[in-house]
């Protein structure tokens, strides 16, 4: 049985966690995945409140977009958070010793297995 999800993994990650998540480069985006009304991994999934990860404003001044929105699906977001969670695991120490104890780990892990259930349980 995995993870129970606690106060800051409920609903929301941390904004630290979400910034693990390797988002497109905003210069290449159309504006619904900038405003966030589209999955911003171009999925063709439209948000609504219900079924969006929001994934913070963002700041990318390097590349000419002051503020973006990037929003994800759910499957997205889970299939994202898999990739981050193998990145991160076998370098913390934390989730080394005892992955129950690291709060990052519980967070992408908790982002992975609700993708998990709205892949289940899309039409």
């Amino acid at each position: 049985m995995g993870p129970t999800p606690t106060a800051s993994t409920a609903g929301t990650p941390p904004t630290e966690v979400l910034a693990l998540l390797p988002l497109p480069d905003p210069a290449s985006l159309p504006e619904p995945l900038l405003r966030g009304s589209e999955c911003v991994w171009a999925c063709d999934t439209r948000l609504t409140g219900a079924t969006a990860v929001d994934l913070g404003e963002r700041m990318d001044i390097d590349r000419g977009i002051a503020r973006w929105f990037p929003r994800a699906c759910r499957t997205c977001a889970g299939v994202k958070a898999h990739a981050a969670l193998a990145a991160h695991a076998p370098y913390c120490e934390l989730c080394i010793e005892n992955a129950a104890d690291c709060s990052t780990g519980r967070a992408l892990t908790w982002l992975v297995q609700d993708g998990r259930r709205a892949e289940a349980t899309a039409p």
